[in-house]
């Protein structure tokens, strides 16, 4: 990120009026760093309409539904990059719902068949399906009656508990709660899950019992206390932030492999940080595929607005998960 700072700040006008024209070609600077496999094909956007569109995805089983092993996640399309608030407001001003459903739309061609987000696209999602779209959904939620009921009728397939909250309350000594979460979504109809960012999170819900159909499992424990961080380094990094160790990931394939359920690993790329340099993104993909079970898939947050990553991450998703 060093060098596309440097860049913009050589470039910059000094000029008042032009800074906002300045800002607009930092972000597109720093583009090609945001979450997902951003340089894992260059130029990929120029040449997509000469790539394949139609892709033979491994799949993964849920419940009764074939999941394409590659998900689309959501955090590109709601402006939560897990980078900066600027990064936030390049992904806010490129996702109109209308660019949304164009990213879908390519997602489906090279074999993408599921889309993981909230409650809150699920209209959008609707839209999507009307306009004759063919993709699965699956949704985050807590434990409201009335967002889940709204969920299985807008075709959402499975609904696991919010990872943040998830995490919280085991952390606050509330994790037998998530049991009646998990009821309420099978009375529904639903698949249930639980996501959480926490290893202990998979061991503790594998102890109880709890009928429940799948794991959605961050790949690193990002939110961890200061307290908690200095215990682990040492020390406390400056500035905190959120903090992603190289350690993490093998501690959570851990988890995912001594559970049965299908896991969907999420965050591969670090939310962005390791899609700076390709080798980095490639990598990424590599290891998490080698360490999860073969029933598991991937999340990984898309954004086209400089490559195809639709494209790319399909790719990858051929060469190291089939």
């Amino acid at each position: 990120m060093s060098a596309p700072t440097r860049t913009a700040q050589s470039t910059c006008p000094k000029s008042s009026f032009q800074v906002g024209d300045c800002r607009r070609r930092f972000l597109k600077t720093i583009g090609a760093a945001l979450p997902a496999a951003a340089l894992a094909c260059p130029g990929a956007q120029v040449a997509a309409a000469a790539q394949p569109a139609a892709q033979a995805l491994p799949q993964i089983k849920l419940g009764k539904y074939s999941i394409s092993r590659l998900i689309c996640g959501a955090n590109p399309f709601n402006a939560g990059s897990h980078l900066s608030v600027f990064v936030n407001h390049q992904m806010r001003e490129y996702y109109t719902p209308e660019q949304i459903l164009k990213t879908l739309r390519r997602c489906q061609e090279v074999g993408i068949n599921c889309w993981q987000s909230s409650g809150g696209n699920i209209e959008l999602y609707k839209r999507f399906v009307d306009e004759g779209g063919q993709m699965h959904y699956i949704s985050l939620a807590t434990n409201n009656a009335q967002e889940i009921e709204r969920l299985a009728r807008a075709g959402c397939i499975a609904v696991a508990h919010h990872g943040e909250v998830t995490d919280s309350m085991f952390k606050s000594g509330r994790f037998e709660q998530i049991g009646d979460f998990l009821h309420r979504v099978h009375d529904a109809g639903l698949l249930a899950g639980i996501s959480t960012h926490m290893p202990a999170v998979v061991e503790a819900a594998e102890s109880k019992g709890w009928d429940f159909d799948f794991y959605m499992t961050c790949v690193y424990e990002r939110h961890r206390s200061a307290e908690e961080l200095k215990k682990l380094l040492g020390h406390v990094p400056i500035p905190l932030g959120e903090v992603y160790l190289q350690e993490d990931p093998p501690r959570m394939y851990k988890a995912m492999q001594q559970t049965r359920r299908p896991c969907l690993a999420f965050k591969i790329l670090a939310a962005g940080r390791l899609s700076e340099r390709k080798q980095w993104v490639e990598e990424a993909f590599r290891q998490t595929f080698a360490g999860i079970k073969r029933g598991d898939g991937v999340i990984v947050g898309i954004y086209d607005r400089y490559t195809d990553q639709a494209y790319e991450c399909a790719q990858l998703t051929l060469r190291y998960g089939s």
